[in-house]
């Protein structure tokens, strides 16, 4: 299946299911509501939305949980070793934009782009196993961890440089898990300005996503709508040399074939960033 939060003609927004080419609307107004209500029900489809177009799919995650250096190649060109453990940080719902949404931060910062594989939570997890964990995925979608380096790099913790507000490109569609392959690979994309940047696999990921659903939870609850997003592989600006950032008017495309395209336009506010 493929989902969506889709605007409608009218102007309001809508859960909604793809029914061959089709939006039809189920029974909440976006699919952080519908996720929080219960299980999707195909009986709960009603009256096709002609002209709904797909927006941000997750306006209200409680927890949008991050993974870094999850990606072999990514790990090396950062100069860091395979990690036993998964590198986790958090975001905010604030940092999450949609599709054809602008990235906006503030001028003079060193913004770097990271095409990202997300998981979308579907059952409450609890200390789970990875069979439970596994069972627990509502579906997939395509995330931009976009990362502000320069704050990023300034103390040990990652938290100040990943959690700038509207910064967070996520969506086009959530598409469940019978879908999509991770474990044979789906590819993880990133073009700026129609330049290819960035292509992996999740087949090379240290911990898929089960593995990080078990992990997360074994310390702090996940929810129905929660989104985890799984890393990124190599090809990011800071690991170039000399290193490459986004400048104003950049053009950010994150695929991943199977789910969709997201394309972001780079907006930098007028004026620095406060200090």
């Amino acid at each position: 299946m493929r989902l969506a939060t889709v605007i409608t003609e009218a102007g309001s927004t809508a859960a909604a299911l793809d029914e061959d080419g089709i939006w039809r609307r189920l029974p909440a107004p976006d699919l952080s509501a519908l996720m929080a209500a219960g299980p999707i029900r195909l009986d709960d489809l009603t009256d096709p939305l002609l002209g709904a177009v797909p927006v941000q799919p997750l306006p209200s995650p409680g927890k949008v949980v991050c993974c870094g250096l999850n990606y072999g190649d990514h790990i090396f060109e950062m100069g860091r070793e395979l990690p036993a453990y998964p590198t986790l940080f958090t975001k905010y719902a604030d940092t999450l934009i949609g599709p054809g949404e602008p990235i906006e931060l503030p001028a003079g910062l060193k913004v770097d782009w990271e095409a990202e594989l997300a998981v979308v939570v579907g059952t409450a997890l609890w200390r789970a196993g990875r069979d439970v964990a596994a069972a627990a995925i509502a579906g997939y979608t395509v995330a931009n961890d976009v990362s502000v380096r320069d704050w990023q790099n300034r103390t040990s913790e990652w938290f100040q440089g990943k959690a700038w507000d509207r910064s967070t490109p996520i969506g086009p569609v959530i598409v469940t898990p019978d879908e999509v392959d991770v474990a044979a690979g789906v590819e993880v994309i990133c073009r700026v300005n129609g330049e290819e940047v960035q292509r992996g696999s999740t087949r090379t990921l240290v911990f898929d996503p089960a593995d990080l659903l078990a992990y997360i939870s074994t310390f702090t609850i996940l929810r129905p709508g929660d989104v985890v997003l799984t890393g990124t592989p190599g090809g990011v600006g800071a690991g170039r040399k000399p290193p490459r950032y986004l400048v104003d008017g950049d053009v950010v495309e994150t695929e991943i074939p199977g789910i969709g395209t997201l394309r972001n336009a780079v907006a930098f506010h007028a004026g620095p960033a406060h200090q």
